[in-house]
């Protein structure tokens, strides 16, 4: 492990593997280093890149943030490790962390590709758009103590069954999403303004020169499918791919040839 500090002054925790470009992978809501699919991702791409994952300020090892939370301090965390990198990376991000790398690459920072997978937005009538209350409702339950239920909230906004909730409550990964539940807030912060059922202005990623790749799995839910359609759309210099087969749990046998294929171009 290695760590970077931020321009608010916050650690950030991170770890690489492999050799060659860097590239930095962007992990999604509950997710960190020691949980989630960024790991088994940096190992297929490790004979291609030197790849950077790092814990998401409040998570794993990173400090939880000497400011108040917004949006730009986790875009100057992703500058720094790109510093950190040598000064130039790839990006790829996942879910909110995907939303993430498309703010960081219109907002300037030195990016040569980025890759997008599944960005968690509502477009469209196929999905109901977020509650008005339900940011307050997370927040709430994060500040008295209840992280389960903050979880619980989360999952049930994003799709998850009621009976797969039932029983991670009672499996070992429960511990380890509560232990970052505190986190909820922020994501939904990363993507709140694209969760009412609207298309984004057109011009909303203008800053966004970098190619990009904008990811959607052909069996995940409709909306998000048709989401990643208006994000590439959106984005200036980006292409969309569509995965056969797969969901929005993503898949390092599956994700990391497409990746390589695109960021090695």
């Amino acid at each position: 492990m290695a760590t970077v500090t931020s321009s608010d002054g916050t650690t950030i925790a991170y770890s690489t593997t492999g050799s060659g470009p860097a590239l930095i992978i962007v992990d999604g809501a509950l997710c960190h280093r020691g949980f989630g699919p960024a790991q088994q991702l940096a190992d297929a791409l490790a004979p291609n890149f030197t790849v950077y994952t790092y814990d998401r300020r409040g998570r794993g090892e990173s400090g939880a943030g000497n400011t108040p939370y917004d949006v730009a301090r986790e875009v100057e965390d992703i500058a720094a490790l790109i510093e950190a990198a040598g000064g130039r990376a790839h990006l790829f991000g996942m879910s909110s962390g995907g939303t993430l790398v498309a703010e960081a690459v219109h907002r300037g920072v030195a990016v040569d590709r980025y890759a997008i997978y599944e960005s968690p937005m509502v477009v469209d009538g196929t999905r109901t758009p977020m509650a008005p209350d339900f940011p307050e409702r997370v927040r709430r339950a994060v500040d008295e103590g209840r992280r389960g239920d903050a979880v619980k909230l989360f999952m049930r906004y994003v799709g998850t069954p009621g009976l797969v909730i039932a029983l991670m409550r009672v499996m070992p990964p429960w511990r380890k999403l509560k232990s970052v539940a505190h986190t909820l807030p922020n994501d939904i912060s990363v993507v709140g303004e694209f969760q009412n059922g609207a298309a984004p202005a057109a011009d909303r990623w203008s800053g966004a020169k970098a190619p990009g790749l904008v990811i959607a799995g052909g069996k995940s839910p409709e909306y998000l499918r048709n989401a990643q359609t208006v994000l590439a759309d959106a984005l200036p210099d980006a292409e969309l791919a569509v995965l056969p087969g797969q969901t929005h749990m993503v898949k390092a046998a599956v994700t990391a040839p497409v990746l390589v294929d695109f960021l090695g171009r």
